[in-house]
């Protein structure tokens, strides 16, 4: 039986990763800080008899007893909402963080895999991203924290596969959603969906001509599980082409929720990314991995899940209000 550390275990993502390898058999360590992770992502995990939790932050020394097969480091924020107010931790756990989880993979004899971004990329001059593009990144600019943290993880997974021949591998994850992303992490989609549903206008950057390519959760997965048990070393895409724009995105959401809501306009962000789309030619040819979800059913499904936490919110806050005091 395989044995395989998550950092970031809690996250959107590594809960994600935490469902899936214990269903291929896997006994799952999840390691969190909580900083913008929920436990209750893996609350329905506490109990499997395959599963730990550990509350802990990677940029310090990682200690896990026995033996590992692989570790995931998915330790970061993600979102610009969530690295805009964490700006040293995003750049300590891309270096620290990496750095501790590269030593304990080279400890332990396990494979290591890199959760990096299509961030890496910039704001590219090169349409669709290929692997091989450089990017076209501000590294003073305010995305830069998480920008430059994932391209100097990138570098020094590189240099312990070289200099000391540990086994790893890099994905580089493109706009990905589904359920367990948090409401109020500033992303697009459960932002557009939110407004949509509490009958807000939505809130587009820009003139909505930015564009995106958007996966759903459980193909990305899919997609990291293959580039984990192949051979390649170099990074690899996993996303989504099918590209959109912004605007063009929140008048779908509109749409799908029945929705009265408007449209409302705001100035672009610095640094935004006009464009974004993933060649993933590279993960077709070497992993036998296409994305297998369309846009519109990902929706659908991610649309159930934000109606949920929208209703348990409520209720929350209903069972907070004060109670009336008795009349005498």
């Amino acid at each position: 039986m395989s044995r395989t550390l998550i950092t970031g275990g809690a996250g959107f993502l590594g809960s994600h990763l935490c469902d899936r390898f214990l269903a291929e058999g896997h006994d799952v360590i999840c390691m969190d800080n909580f900083i913008t992770g929920n436990p209750d992502n893996v609350a329905h995990l506490i109990g499997h008899p395959g599963f730990d939790l550990i509350e802990h932050d990677v940029t310090n020394f990682i200690y896990v007893e026995g033996g590992l097969d692989y570790v995931l480091h998915f330790a970061s924020p993600a979102s610009p909402i969530d690295y805009l107010k964490y700006p040293i931790q995003t750049l300590k756990v891309g270096a620290l963080g990496t750095h501790k989880a590269l030593g304990l993979a080279k400890a332990k004899g396990a494979r290591f895999l890199l959760a990096s971004t299509s961030e890496v990329y910039g704001d590219p001059l090169e349409h669709p991203q290929r692997e091989t593009y450089w990017g076209n990144v501000n590294p003073v600019g305010l995305r830069g924290v998480y920008d430059e943290a994932k391209r100097f993880a990138e570098a020094m997974a590189m240099a312990y596969h070289r200099y000391h021949g540990v086994e790893t591998r890099i994905v580089r994850i493109f706009n990905t959603f589904g359920p367990r992303m948090r409401l109020d992490d500033g992303r697009a989609l459960p932002t557009f969906m939110t407004q949509a549903l509490t009958g807000e206008p939505l809130t587009v950057f820009g003139d909505g001509s930015q564009t995106r390519s958007f996966c759903y959760v459980n193909d990305l997965i899919d997609g990291i599980f293959r580039l984990l048990q192949s051979d390649v070393v170099e990074p690899v895409n996993i996303g989504n082409p099918d590209e959109i724009t912004i605007l063009d995105f929140a008048k779908e959401i509109i749409e799908l929720t029945d929705s009265d809501s408007s449209i409302t306009f705001e100035p672009l962000p610095a640094d935004d990314p006009k464009i974004r789309q993933p060649d993933i030619s590279k993960a077709t040819d070497e992993l036998g991995w296409t994305p297998k979800i369309d846009r519109r059913e990902g929706l659908s499904r991610t649309l159930d899940y934000v109606r949920e936490r929208l209703q348990d919110r409520a209720d929350d806050e209903s069972a907070s209000e004060p109670t009336p005091a008795a009349s005498s």
